[in-house]
């Protein structure tokens, strides 16, 4: 991974917070920003799935270094954790940085060189805007504390990198902890905040069902597996709804079910995977037993055995009242508080969730939707980011910096 290449030219428009201070910050992306978006098309074009990210982790060590900034790789080879500033106090900004294992389809002139792999969810954003960020905080005369900088990998995946961080003892001394990501429902230039959670819960379901097979002519006689299976494919998410508290706002789907190969056989073993999301951290610390209790209810009839394998993945992420005032008023200093948003809560989840079980923090939205263009979710092959999000998203992260080292101690 390199980055080569002609230095990309980018206009800011006025309305998307140009020109708004401090003097470094703008003196900086005056002079950087179209290496900035060279570094990010770079990134785009040579994705790297979780915890292969060998490449992006190089890119990252190499271009901080020549900002005079030390930094080192995690335990497991990828992913970056680096320190600026001095001082007794530290917040830390964190990015993601791998990708996902998609075709990309977009018809970017710098699409993924990887088949079969693409940065789908904005990582490739998210990681060339905390370089910029870091890169602009270096050139400050003289910060009012330290800030931490995390570049973690294998957010995609579960167990997430975040535990990898948390382990590596990146945590330790910090006071609070910032994030960003994209979102393709926003237009480029806004960012939507929320107070409490603004993801949702993400857990894996596995099941696996069992019976002694037979022949379809004589289901009495038997296991009716695909019966048993098909029982718990709809009964499942419905009695969800049923047995939760409506605000868990159960989210139960089914990704991929197999059985059987012959038309008049009853299979003796078939499987049934999905996932559930959950909104609130209630729902999710009953779900793994409620979910057993559902199934063996359901299958009691059928005579069906089962094996749950369960996957717990992460709670919401659930943004600290006062880490969203510090991203709040980081928006007013960098673009102008008409450009903040109220977020919606996704139900799609987020590993940041599992910082937030060590120190207070909150996670802002970015717009990247170009306000012309269809609209096109993450997790798409055909995902787009308009980069006129970039600069946007540096302004953020280093006034979210200054502001969290000038606020009280939480």
């Amino acid at each position: 991974m390199t980055s080569s290449g002609a230095t990309a030219q980018l206009q800011v428009p006025d309305d998307l917070g140009s020109g708004r201070g401090p003097d470094f910050l703008e003196a900086y992306l005056a002079r950087s920003l179209g290496e900035l978006v060279v570094m990010r098309r770079d990134i785009h074009a040579h994705p790297e799935l979780a915890r292969t990210e060998s490449a992006t982790t190089a890119l990252i060590l190499r271009t901080l270094r020549a900002a005079g900034i030390t930094g080192r790789p995690l335990p497991g080879g990828t992913g970056v954790v680096a320190e600026l500033g001095r001082g007794d106090r530290v917040i830390a900004l964190r990015a993601d940085i791998d990708a996902l294992p998609l075709r990309e389809t977009s018809g970017l002139p710098f699409t993924s060189t990887v088949p079969g792999v693409c940065h789908a969810c904005g990582h490739d954003i998210h990681t060339t805007a905390l370089i910029g960020a870091a890169q602009a905080l270096a050139t400050a005369d003289n910060l009012p504390g330290r800030v931490r900088l995390i570049f973690q990998p294998a957010e995609e995946v579960m167990p997430g990198g975040s535990h990898d961080v948390i382990a590596s003892g990146a945590l330790n001394g910090v006071e609070q902890i910032f994030s960003i990501h994209c979102d393709p429902r926003l237009e480029v230039g806004r960012v939507g905040l929320r107070i409490g959670p603004i993801t949702s819960t993400s857990d894996v379901v596995e099941i696996e069902l069992t019976g002694p097979g037979g022949h379809t002519a004589r289901p009495h006689l038997t296991a009716d597996l695909i019966y048993a299976l098909g029982v718990v494919i709809t009964g499942l998410p419905a009695l969800l709804t049923r047995r939760m508290n409506p605000r868990s706002v159960p989210v139960m789907v089914w990704g991929n079910v197999h059985s059987g190969v012959a038309a008049n056989a009853i299979p003796e073993t078939g499987v049934l995977r999905g996932t559930l999301r959950l909104m609130d951290r209630a729902g999710w610390d009953q779900a793994e037993g409620l979910v057993r209790e559902l199934i063996a209810d359901l299958l009691a009839p059928t005579k069906a055995g089962f094996v749950l394998n369960y996957l717990r993945g992460v709670p919401p992420v659930d943004n600290d009242p006062d880490c969203t005032e510090i991203l709040r008023l980081a928006v007013g200093g960098a673009a102008g508080l008409e450009h903040t948003a109220v977020a919606e809560q996704s139900t799609g989840a987020e590993d940041f969730a599992i910082y937030l079980d060590h120190v207070p923090g909150a996670l802002a939205r970015v717009g990247v939707w170009d306000g012309v263009s269809p609209q096109v979710d993450l997790h798409s092959g055909a995902f787009r980011a308009d980069e006129r999000a970039l600069p946007v998203a540096v302004r953020l992260l280093v006034h979210t910096a200054l502001e969290a080292l000038d606020a009280p101690r939480p």
